[in-house]
């Protein structure tokens, strides 16, 4: 931090005399000799900040960085505008602590409020939490929050991200709850196998839309057959860009819209931090983990913002919680809320437009080559097949500075298209799988 200046040997020799030590070991002279560390730290002698910076530049420089890249599979590669970057460094705002103290928060708690405003209004929801940890968490979160007495299973689409499946699993162990994968039919969620699944006891449906082949799910109507069952809830992961679009996951009837907010402004960073946003229907929002932060008016009518519904809190109901997240992604969503007020509805609808179109031309051109290519309905992701060895091409690809699509097995490959790829990216990779 900017502001950050570590205390000299001359201040901590005044501060010590402040509270009656003379020397540092006096401070800790009630701890034994026995259990202190004696001698030196076996570290290596320090280096000046040149040094640092050409050792960090070595290490970096192990990294293979493509130009181009064309998978997704969870992580989406889109274009950042310059000013999410300006406004998350301001070291006022850096900061995962949780504003409990309102009077000195309130810039902080209005950016969360602002972030929950846009994720509903994107989603259709009624009410947002202030984030968790990612979109695999608020998966895992929100099918335990439809667990009631009675209704203490889960039916999870086949058809979902393999990494958030295993996170929903995961869940629903420590919860006790039973899970039911519901089979995939075409790349698609097996309409006909819920149906036969659905029972009384059934707590939530959760389905990915677009899923994990990139498939657009029979949202609608996977949204009737669940709520067939009166005291079943319907969840949606969604991915964010695709509502530029698509229809909102209220308007499919859902009761919980979930997600990975990465693609809404921060970069793939390897894996993180991102974060997963989380919105409902009014009925539930009792149930929401994490922060939510409401706007309100003091004393002499002015607008303020605060930490609401705090009663469903495990720092307030403890073991009666419904949930053990004890943390939040403010930088993250304040990055998000960011992007999404520069970008705006038309900003957003742009970009989702483009990953559409482009993903399409794309598809098209590979059919044209030989590549089957399995889906019919599809935001920005599709999976060809073909005979050749998926692994050949993606080494032809990565030789030209590329990155492939993410490999499904010997034959099939899942293609991502976003803004940031050109005509002319696609066409070179059309040139490429020409000449394998």
């Amino acid at each position: 931090m900017g502001t950050f200046v570590p205390n000299t040997k001359e201040q901590q020799l005044e501060m010590l005399r402040e509270i009656g030590y003379e020397k540092l070991d006096d401070l800790f002279a009630h701890i034994p000799d026995d259990v202190k560390f004696q001698g030196e730290l076996d570290l290596p002698a320090g280096m000046s900040e040149m040094e640092v910076a050409a050792e960090m530049q070595k290490i970096a420089d192990k990294n293979v960085i493509y130009q181009s890249i064309f998978r997704g599979a969870g992580a989406y590669k889109h274009y950042i505008p310059a000013i999410v970057g300006s406004v998350i460094s301001n070291e006022t705002l850096q900061t995962a602590y949780t504003p409990y103290q309102a009077e000195i928060s309130q810039g902080v708690l209005q950016s969360i409020f602002e972030y929950q405003t846009m994720i509903c209004d994107l989603t259709g929801m009624d009410v947002s939490n202030a984030s968790v940890y990612d979109g695999a968490t608020a998966a895992g979160e929100a099918v335990a929050m439809c667990r009631e007495r009675k209704q203490n299973k889960a039916l999870i689409s086949g058809a979902i991200q393999p990494s958030v499946m295993k996170v929903i699993e995961t869940y629903c162990f420590g919860n006790e709850m039973e899970l039911e994968v519901i089979e995939v039919k075409d790349g698609k969620t097996d309409l006909d196998d819920l149906k036969a699944k659905m029972s009384d006891e059934i707590a939530c449906v959760y389905i990915q839309h677009p899923n994990y082949f990139g498939n657009l799910e029979d949202a609608a109507e996977i949204g009737e057959i669940a709520h067939s069952f009166k005291k079943c809830k319907y969840i949606m992961g969604v991915n964010p860009i695709s509502l530029g679009i698509l229809k909102t996951p209220r308007e499919y009837g859902a009761d919980f819209a979930v997600g990975e907010g990465q693609p809404l402004g921060l970069p793939i960073a390897f894996g993180g931090p991102y974060l997963g946003f989380m919105a409902s229907v009014d009925s539930m929002k009792r149930k929401l983990p994490g922060r939510i932060v409401g706007q309100t008016v003091d004393h002499n009518g002015k607008t303020g913002y605060v930490l609401t519904l705090q009663a469903r809190e495990q720092h307030i109901r403890r073991e009666k919680a419904s949930s053990n997240i004890c943390s939040n992604q403010a930088l993250c969503a304040l990055a998000v809320g960011v992007y999404l007020a520069a970008m705006g509805n038309q900003g957003i609808r742009d970009v989702a437009t483009q990953c559409y179109s482009k993903a399409h031309y794309m598809a098209k051109r590979m059919e044209e080559i030989g590549f089957t290519v399995e889906n019919k309905d599809y935001f920005h992701e599709f999976v060809t097949t073909s005979e050749t060895d998926i692994h050949v091409i993606l080494k032809a690809l990565s030789n030209e500075g590329i990155l492939g699509g993410q490999p499904l097995d010997l034959h099939r490959i899942l293609w991502c298209c976003t803004e940031m790829n050109s005509k002319a990216d696609i066409d070179r990779v059309i040139d490429i799988l020409k000449e394998v």
